[in-house]
């Protein structure tokens, strides 16, 4: 059974707090909605502005294949803005339940089922499709409930829809109100959810199964307080999970009208959302990682593809070899299996540090790692810094030179100075000179990686060495000594 999609993004989402959009910026919206395949958008309320107005009128004069609606309230007034729009049809919007009919509308039941069919009257004698909504259907008494629909579609009402206005249905309350429903109504039914608890999508597949033929959505799931349902769980929902239904909707392209959502409205994207947060197809885990590599079905639902994704593996203390050596070759990075698990431990070591390890700090981990492919004559084994506003800076070093401990004290204008000095004071750096010194800070935040490249130069020989961490001394006493073991070597 194929599903029909209402977007409401344009009204309903439009409502988020702090959301306004632009004319031209609601028209790229309905653009990629029509061309994903949506078969209802609801453009807008024409009763709110002039600008509203003349965002649906752009959008109107386009020629969508999709039909194209306006919020409508069961008065004369808001249904002849609609008209002006060039609508193909209205969103009636009829409060149902007691609460709303006796204080918000101070009218009766009666009178309610009067002015719903005058308006229906209205539409139709006009020429306009008339979805009818029952504003909190949820919280009517079902019989009544019933009798609106049933009233409005004898007057010419081409569908009718249940708005869980709080968000208190749950799934299987859904379910019982829509097979119910179905018993007697012969027309399309919608569902128009809230999220209130958090159920607006499980209350919406449960709608389908119980009988409704159409959902109203909103891309993100954005609206007033917790939002409306999410348009792409709902869909890839019914795509992988409900097998005897369908909608008409291009589902790889879900992640661009998600991302351009996000950024025409500035409501962004939780990572952790499903199918379009940034988490969705990330694996950090060392068993995830390499269950994926092995078949992707072990830890994803879906290909990332499906909905218009790319699968990629998260740098970080739990990540394995297998699924690093993936990420490695992305780079276009080969290594073997030592220099692989030695990457790996680096990154372990920052990882349990707190840092969080990008692509950039990934390859200059590997780029250190990829350079030691010799014995060194000298390495580091300690140092330890005094610095302060009334202190003279000190260094004290541990080195091993030549398989031999050797310790050894310094102070200089700074930390680095006086790391430095404390190293090249021994006899067999004595020779040898520091000609130029650079730092860059390759990656953003106070705890980035410091990339230290220095010249040294000895006799007629001049090379050049790095040192790259999070720690500007570390690093720079790092490049001195990479710098001395090349020349040492040469």
């Amino acid at each position: 059974m194929n599903i029909k999609v209402l977007d409401t993004t344009l009204r309903d989402g439009e409502q988020t707090p702090g959301v306004s959009l632009t004319s031209m910026e609601k028209l790229r919206i309905a653009n990629k909605l029509d061309e994903i395949g949506i078969d209802y958008i609801e453009a807008g309320s024409a009763i709110t502005s002039s600008g509203e107005r003349e965002s649906i009128k752009e959008i109107t004069s386009q020629n969508f294949r999709a039909e194209i609606l306006s919020f409508s309230r069961p008065l004369t007034v808001d249904i002849d803005y609609c008209i002006d729009c060039d609508v193909d049809g209205v969103n009636l919007v009829v409060p149902t339940s007691d609460l709303h009919i006796r204080d918000k509308l101070k009218t009766n039941r009666e009178d309610l089922i009067r002015l719903s069919n005058d308006a229906v009257d209205y539409c139709k004698d006009h020429g306009l499709v008339v979805e009818l909504s029952a504003e909190d259907a949820s919280r009517s008494d079902f019989d009544f409930l019933k009798t609106v629909y049933q009233s409005a579609i004898d007057h010419g009402a081409d569908r009718v829809c249940v708005c869980d206005t709080v968000g208190i249905l749950t799934p299987d309350a859904s379910l019982e109100l829509f097979a119910r429903l179905k018993e007697d109504i012969d027309v399309p039914i919608a569902c128009h959810c809230h999220n209130d608890f958090g159920l607006a999508v499980a209350n919406t597949l449960s709608a389908v199964k119980g009988g409704a033929s159409e959902i109203h959505t909103t891309i993100n799931g954005i609206g007033e307080r917790a939002g409306n349902t999410s348009f792409e769980e709902s869909v890839v929902s019914i795509d992988r999970l409900l097998d005897e239904f369908s909608t008409n909707v291009k589902i790889s392209e879900i992640y661009d009208i998600s991302k351009l959502v996000a950024r025409l409205t500035g409501v962004y994207i939780q990572p952790n959302k499903a199918i379009v947060g940034e988490n969705a197809f990330a694996h950090e885990s060392g068993i995830h990682s390499d269950g994926i590599i092995k078949n992707s079905a072990t830890y994803e639902p879906m290909t990332p593809e499906l909905v218009g994704r790319k699968r990629k593996f998260v740098i970080g203390k739990h990540m394995g070899t297998h699924g690093l050596n993936s990420r490695l070759k992305e780079l276009g990075m080969d290594v073997d299996e030592g220099q692989l698990q030695q990457i790996c431990d680096n990154i372990k070591v920052l990882a349990d540090k707190g840092k969080t390890v990008t692509d950039v700090d990934l390859q200059v981990i590997a780029d250190n790692v990829l350079e030691i492919n010799h014995e060194d004559r000298i390495s580091l084994e300690d140092l330890t810094i005094v610095s302060g506003n009334k202190v003279m800076p000190t260094a004290s070093v541990k080195i091993t030179m030549d398989g031999e401990q050797v310790l050894n004290a310094g102070v200089g204008l700074g930390p680095v100075d006086a790391a430095i000095n404390a190293i090249k004071s021994l006899d067999i750096f004595k020779d040898i000179d520091l000609i130029e010194y650079h730092v860059d800070a390759i990656t953003g935040g106070t705890d980035a990686f410091i990339d230290v490249i220095i010249k040294l130069q000895k006799g007629d020989k001049v090379v050049s060495a790095r040192g790259t961490e999070p720690d500007i001394i570390n690093a720079s006493v790092k490049a001195y000594i990479a710098g001395v073991n090349r020349l040492l070597r040469d």
